[in-house]
Formats: C-alpha cells, sequence, structure tokens
C-alpha cells in the first residue's frame, strides 16, 4: 500500500483541526435540549448552581448517537455539494455547507484523550478518531476509500495546547463561553425535560447585545452527571431553532478500545499529513494578522469580544476564493454584492468577503463586519 507524505502550513491547520475540534465539541455534548415534560421535576437550582454543578461534572467517557439539524436560511446549495474531484479547496466547500445544511446523524465515542465520531450518510460513512495525548488523527472516508493521517508538529500535548488531559469536556467549554462572555449575557433555568431518556435541566443564555444575531442559546444539561447533553441555537426574532445538534441515545461508560482504533483497511488510497500546531499566543495579539513585512500572516485574528465578536481569516488561508481561483464562480453564486466586497448572509453567521481578499465572519450584520473590515 502506497503511502504518500505532505507537510501542511498552519493556515491548512485551520481547516484540519475542524476535525479534531468538531470531535472535541461533540465528544463534549455541546447539543440541543427536547421540549419540556412536565413529568420531569428535579430538585431545583438557580443559574449559579446549575452552572456549578455542570462545572463540577467529571464525565470523560461516552457512547451515544446524536442528531444535527440545520436550517440557517441558506439558498439551495446542492450544486455545491459534487465530489471534490481531488481538489483540497473544492473538498472544503463540500464539507462545509453539508454541515451547514440539512440533517445528519453520528455515533459518538469518548474515552479521554481519546474519540472518534461516526458520520452516517445515506450509502457510506466518515470516521474521525483522535488522540490527543498522541497528537495525530485519522480522518477515513468510506465513499472515496481514503484515509488520511494526520501528525501534529508541535507541542500540541502540552497543558499550553491541551486542556486537562482529556478530550474537551461540556463544562469546560460552558466555562469558557461564559468567561468570555461575561456581563453580556442573561443566564437563566428552563423548564425541566427529557433527552435520551434522561432526566435534564435547561440552562439559557441570551445576549444582551442586540447587535447579536443570535436570540437564545439553550443548553441541557443532565440531572444526574452535570454533562451538558443537548443544545440550540435560536436566531434572534425567530420561534424555531436555527441549529440543533442532541443525543438520541447516551451512556456514560467507556466504549470498547477497539472502536476507537483505526487500521488502513485494505484497498483505501492512505496518505500521511503533518500539520503545524497554532500559534495560539500570537492569533491573540491585535497585530497578529499582520507579519513583519507587513503582509498578511497565517492565523486568524477575533476583533472585539462576546456575541459580537468577528473572526478574519488570514488570506493564504482563503486564496481559492481569490479573482481567477477555482472556487471565484462559487462565491459569486453564493453572495451578494455590498460595500467594498460580497456578503453571504444567515439566519445566525455573516460572512464579508473583502475585495482586498481578506474574509471577516460573525454573529452580526453585513454593516457590522463592512466596519471591522474598514477598521471603524
Amino acid at each position: 500500500m502506497e503511502r504518500r507524505h505532505r507537510r501542511r502550513s498552519p493556515a491548512r491547520w485551520l481547516s484540519i483541526t475542524g476535525a479534531f475540534v468538531l470531535v472535541g465539541a461533540v465528544a463534549a455534548a455541546v447539543v440541543i435540549p427536547s421540549a419540556a415534560d412536565a413529568r420531569v421535576d428535579l430538585p431545583d437550582k438557580t443559574p449559579a448552581e446549575l452552572l456549578e454543578f455542570a462545572a463540577a461534572s467529571e464525565v470523560t467517557a461516552m457512547t451515544g448517537t446524536i442528531e444535527q439539524t440545520s436550517d440557517l436560511g441558506l439558498p439551495d446549495l446542492s450544486s455545491f455539494t459534487g465530489g471534490s474531484g481531488g481538489d483540497d479547496s473544492r473538498a472544503g466547500i463540500s464539507d462545509a455547507i453539508d454541515l451547514l445544511t440539512g440533517s445528519h446523524t453520528a455515533n459518538v465515542y469518548l474515552d479521554g484523550d481519546r474519540a472518534r465520531l461516526q458520520v452516517l450518510d445515506r450509502l457510506a460513512e466518515r470516521d474521525v478518531y483522535v488522540d490527543r495525548a498522541a497528537g495525530e488523527g485519522w480522518f477515513v472516508d468510506s465513499e472515496t476509500k481514503s484515509a488520511t493521517h494526520y501528525t501534529v508538529d508541535g507541542d500540541i500535548g502540552s497543558a499550553e495546547h491541551r486542556p486537562d488531559a482529556t478530550v474537551t469536556n461540556p463544562q469546560q467549554m460552558l466555562d469558557e463561553a461564559l468567561a468570555t462572555l461575561g456581563e453580556s449575557t442573561e443566564i437563566s433555568v428552563g423548564t425541566d425535560g427529557r433527552v435520551a431518556g434522561r432526566d435534564v435541566y435547561e440552562l439559557v443564555l441570551v445576549p444582551n447585545d442586540t447587535a447579536s444575531l443570535v436570540g437564545e442559546v439553550r443548553f441541557a444539561i443532565d440531572g444526574e452527571t452535570g454533562a451538558a447533553v443537548a443544545a440550540s441555537v435560536t436566531a434572534r426574532g425567530a420561534d424555531q431553532p436555527a441549529f440543533d445538534l442532541s443525543f438520541t441515545d447516551i451512556s456514560f461508560s467507556a466504549p470498547d478500545p477497539a472502536t476507537l482504533t483505526y487500521t488502513p483497511a485494505s484497498g483505501y488510497a492512505v496518505e500521511d499529513e503533518t500539520v503545524s500546531a497554532p500559534d495560539r499566543e500570537r492569533a491573540a495579539r491585535p497585530d497578529s494578522g499582520q507579519s513583519e513585512t507587513g503582509t498578511d500572516a497565517a492565523h486568524p485574528v477575533v476583533h472585539g469580544e462576546g456575541w459580537t465578536a468577528v473572526v478574519e481569516l488570514p488570506r493564504t488561508a482563503t486564496d481559492a476564493w481569490g479573482d481567477g481561483g477555482p472556487d471565484a464562480a462559487t462565491l459569486e453564486s453564493l453572495t451578494q454584492p455590498a460595500a467594498g466586497g460580497r456578503v453571504l448572509e444567515t439566519a445566525l453567521v455573516t460572512v464579508y468577503f473583502a475585495d482586498d481578499g481578506r474574509v471577516f465572519a460573525g454573529a452580526v450584520s453585513a454593516d457590522h463586519l463592512a466596519q471591522v473590515a474598514a477598521g471603524d
């Protein structure tokens, strides 16, 4: 079996680690609550007590099935979700569109540092295996019979890059979100309900900043373990969630170790790729978007904070969208003209493609993104 070896830049890390982050996020169970159930009556908790309860959760292992539903108000994108034809940028667009539209079912396996996300399509499946302690993982696609082994070049196994020694858990994600949002969020406890046959509390987060497109975020917190087992995001002014992700069944027991290990199957094309770990300290600096020579660096930059934070992507990560790029036509089809560029608007997220090649995204209006791009 022939194996090809490639080395990827930090810009490529942005798309590759999407798989790593996806597994961590799904394994962390940041997913949507079911409707309230009058038959459930858990002991009353204040918002502070519920947050403390979730923070004290010690769940590090689970197996289960999740369902994701997205309705972001996007136009019909079916013409852009065809085969990748071996082109990385086209494959990336197809994957992104696939995640933003329709419904998906996946199996989740988590045991400490090791995790697996098994996405089930109608005629095929895609698997992501992650071993954070080893700084490596696999992406396997049964439709194309391909398997890519990723190795991280950098100290991702250190405390700087890997909180505690586990795949990110729901409590860490909630803590980080609340620490970032601070006083910009109204926090309350909703109505008790049931998710995957388990009694759950409902934690509700509402942005105080009306500039955000997000109306509310609801989490279902397991009444026994304190783990988040569901979540929904509803756009401001809407009645139904634009995005939801929920466990349909779940067990807080460690999966069979064999389910977390991948060995290339016969007939699969195998490729080895090395990616550079992100420089988190550099990305957090205000000047991180520019190198010493004044050109764009291969790191995202965050403008603002809280619910209206805007992420600016480096030009090296968005070259495919530029003039003459393989996806320039796709960009024009998906977006509308705007001052100084083009814009893609959804119920929850807006993306602004500036004429100079920069890309800005956030849960804010197109005008807000244009102002950020202009430095206002």
